[in-house]
């Protein structure tokens, strides 16, 4: 019985003759040699040889020398005979390395089947070995394609193996790194072969991916150097087709564990898809992001910003790529992000279900994210595209009596002050570092005039917004810096300041055509704005800071003689203005006004070059720096100003007086100005300035409607003859005394709020037929002929407007 046992074992019998083995095929007789007696002793390499020899001279039995192998291997794992196991895995790895040709598929479907059957065993040592067999075969480049071959055991097994649970940390780590070298080797093996099961589809995704991002949090192990290695080979093969596919599951691996809100290992594992996939694709990773975003439009504040965060992280990596074809989809998802945070922010609570609550402190850490983040995906734009966005993000915000309103409908005043305020601050993460030679370019009159309204509304925070939104796109050459904090040097000599200094250090060209056009167009109305902000009475330091800045910049960049002769004019206006009893400002306002006409006017003194200029200025300030340094930098632009307690009582000699500005120009490049100079600048209140500053929208749609005051309901006789003049239009189109103005505005006013909704209609449509009316008569005067020398009325002629002509005269 022991000889008959032997013989199955296929091992040489002791007491048989052994005419049984001759009876045996060759390769089984090959095959059985390989094994030695004692299984330490390893491969018997001249039968192997042997083997190897016989197989390649009759490839035709390849598929029986390794389901032969297979069935050994099984048998000698039941018997818990562990190395004949090895031995024979052995043998199959070097018959697939030696055979690797047109006939390797004769021997991959035995070799599967055994890596499978180590994959299945409880022991860790026999896993390891499939795993490196495995590893082994997909590192072997194939001829001929295989079209029934299936992976899907060796995906779900290996993710199971890289989520180990093993209670012995060294076999928990060996398993896991075995199962991310076994996920390698499936992703190596099927990635580029398109007749291969495709290994992109969500099935297999949503089996990988989780596997190696639970490794990948593991920062200190040895699986997780593994798992990034893995990952970035992944991510590094996939098309454009497959970006998607492999991005979810990391989407919902980070929902479903709550990674969200710790960020580092969320902008960690997007550093590394951003890095490892092409270039060409990252704007797929930015789409999915952003509809991920909109997704958890109703998550936590803190999973909002864990995602908003991981876009700004994802926009920096990809400023060498493009952000897509929907450029401004992506701003517009932000945007609406922070509408949102703003409802939620009034409402306390992020559901409409009034269940989960949330705080002002958790929203504005998400509101400041988002800004940051729109810097960032600006900052990838080239030039042309970020006016783009500017002009976007200006049309968003709610402008009084234009777009009354935005976001939620209950936001109220409130809630569209502080949208105001956060899309300004994302206006300004754009500006900051949008750079343009061309200022007409950089200020459109569509992106300007918006602008600028909001440089009267009684916010003080929204007015310094816009300041440092004109400052950053005007202050090309980057002086702004080197101009803060305004302050005039007491250490040094009483005729020389911290102005006069840093004159030589300001980096300035010469004034541009394109720089002429702006200013010609737009000049006027950045100066009447300028002038308009001095008489805010709420300004704080930080404002005559920044209006100071402004000034410095204008000097600095768009500056030519009539420029500068604007700006002094400007200048001695404000000057003006504080010393008015008309206005209601602080002694803090007029002191500040004070010191910005003194820096200004310093600085533009420097700049010229004029010594009869540049006397005069430091005189002044001499003066004021011996008797009245409150009216200087130094001492209003600090945490304590030192104020007159009395009513602020400004001497001559603390004046720049317009008589000696006009001499020091005299006989200078900006003589042929100085009759301009004499000229004292009075700028113009329009509807815009009465409109904009409103507290309330209701009245700003009121007073808007208000620039259509209602007609005079007198009959006018019609002139018949009269004489067509420009007085005669105007008379019949608006009829009403200048006296009743106030009493007609306060009733338009008071209508609006009070009326019905369908009594203000009829009285707008009523308006309208009168409107029509008039100009009925109008064109009546201009199509009436002159009388007859008869006396007689000659017959009327139809109106050129009212002929017909046929269709073949029409072109």
């Amino acid at each position: 019985m022991q000889d008959v046992g032997a013989v199955l074992d296929h091992q040489t019998p002791g007491g048989l003759c052994g005419c049984c083995g001759a009876l045996r095929p060759r390769y089984k007789r090959l095959v059985d040699n390989i094994f030695p007696e004692d299984p330490e002793d390893g491969l018997v390499k001249a039968n192997m040889e042997k083997l190897t020899f016989f197989a390649l001279s009759a490839p035709e039995k390849l598929d029986r020398i390794a389901a032969y192998l297979s069935d050994r291997l099984t048998r000698e794992l039941n018997r818990h005979r562990y190395g004949y196991v090895c031995i024979a895995m052995e043998a199959l790895e070097q018959l697939l390395m030696a055979c690797h040709c047109q006939s390797i598929n004769l021997l991959v479907e035995s070799f599967l089947c055994m890596v499978r059957t180590l994959l299945q065993s409880e022991r860790a040592d026999l896993q390891v070995l499939g795993t490196n067999s495995f590893v082994k075969f997909a590192n072997i480049e194939e001829d001929t394609p295989s079209y029934h071959r299936s992976y899907d055991f060796f995906v779900s097994r290996f993710s199971e193996m890289s989520q180990s649970s093993c209670e012995d940390a060294d076999v928990r780590t060996k398993i896991r790194v075995s199962g991310i070298r076994g996920l390698q080797g499936v992703v190596r093996k099927t990635v580029d072969d398109e007749l291969q099961v495709n290994i992109w589809e969500p099935r297999h995704m949503d089996q990988i991916v989780p596997a190696l991002l639970v490794n990948l949090q593991q920062t200190d192990s040895s699986p997780a150097e593994q798992t990034e290695v893995c990952f970035r080979e992944l991510l590094g093969r996939a098309a454009y087709g497959h970006i998607n596919n492999a991005i979810r599951p990391v989407l919902m691996h980070l929902d479903s564990y709550s990674l969200w809100e710790g960020r580092s290992f969320a902008v960690r594992c997007f550093q590394i898809i951003m890095y490892s996939i092409q270039s060409q694709h990252s704007h797929l990773v930015i789409q999915q992001l952003l509809g991920h975003l909109d997704a958890n439009s109703r998550s936590p504040a803190s999973v909002r910003a864990g995602i908003v965060e991981v876009l700004s992280e994802a926009a920096v990596i990809e400023a060498t790529g493009s952000v897509g074809p929907t450029v401004l989809e992506v701003f517009n998802t932000l945007l609406r992000q922070l509408r949102q945070s703003v409802d939620y922010q009034l409402t306390g609570y992020y559901d409409n279900t009034g269940k989960h609550k949330t705080t002002a402190a958790e929203e504005e850490t998400l509101q400041d994210a988002v800004i940051r983040t729109i810097g960032s995906f600006a900052n990838t734009l080239p030039v042309y595209q970020r006016s783009e966005v500017m002009l976007f993000i200006m049309g968003k915000i709610p402008v009084p009596g234009i777009y009354p309103v935005l976001g939620s409908p209950n936001a109220g005043f409130e809630g569209t002050r502080m949208i105001q305020v956060m899309l300004l601050k994302s206006l300004l993460q754009v500006s900051e570092r949008y750079e343009s030679s061309n200022m007409l370019t950089a200020l459109p009159s569509s992106f300007l005039e918006p602008l600028l309204s909001y440089t009267l509304m009684e916010d003080p925070e929204i007015r310094l917004l816009v300041l440092s939104i004109l400052i950053s796109l005007i202050d090309r050459h980057h002086n702004s810096s080197r101009l803060r904090p305004v302050r005039l040097d007491q250490n040094v000599l009483m005729n020389q300041s911290i102005v006069s200094d840093i004159s030589s250090h300001l980096k300035a060209d010469k004034c541009s055509r394109q720089d002429n056009l702006f200013m010609r167009k737009h000049a006027q109305r950045l100066y009447r704005h300028i002038y308009l902000v001095c008489k805010e009475d709420n300004s704080g330091r930080s404002h005559y800071e920044a209006l100071f800045t402004l000034l410095a910049v204008l000097s600095l960049e768009l500056a030519n003689e009539e420029v500068v002769v604007d700006l002094i004019r400007l200048a001695l206006a404000m000057q003006e203005l504080a010393l008015s009893n008309q206005e209601s400002l602080s002694v803090f306002n007029r002191c500040a006004v004070h010191a910005v006409c003194a820096a200004a006017l310093q600085l533009l003194a420097e700049l010229s070059a004029l010594p009869d200029l540049r006397q005069h200025a430091t005189q002044v300030i001499q003066s004021r720096q011996s008797e009245a340094p409150y009216l200087l930098p130094d001492e209003v632009f600090t945490d304590t100003p030192r104020l007159p307690e009395c009513v602020l009582t400004v001497q001559e000699d603390f004046l720049f007086l317009r008589q000696k500005i006009s001499e020091a120009l005299t006989g200078s490049c900006y003589s042929t100005h100085t009759e301009r100079l004499n000229t004292p600048y009075t700028p113009q209140l329009t509807e815009e300035d009465r409109l904009v500053k409103r507290k309330s929208i209701g009245d700003a749609v009121s007073l808007q409607l208000d620039m259509d005051a209602p007609f005079s309901d007198d009959t006018q006789q019609k002139p018949g003859t009269e004489h067509i003049t420009f007085e005669t239009l105007k008379n019949t189109i608006e009829d009403r005394g200048v006296e009743d103005d106030q009493r007609r505005r306060l009733e338009v006013v008071e209508r609006f709020q009070t009326a019905p909704f369908e009594e203000i209609a009829a009285s707008c449509g009523a308006r309208a037929s009168l409107l029509q009316s008039k100009l009925d008569q109008v064109f009546d005067l201009i199509v009436c002929p002159p009388p007859s020398p008869s006396g007689h009325a000659p017959p009327r002629s139809t109106p050129l407007y009212e002929m017909k002509f046929p269709d073949l005269c029409v072109y």
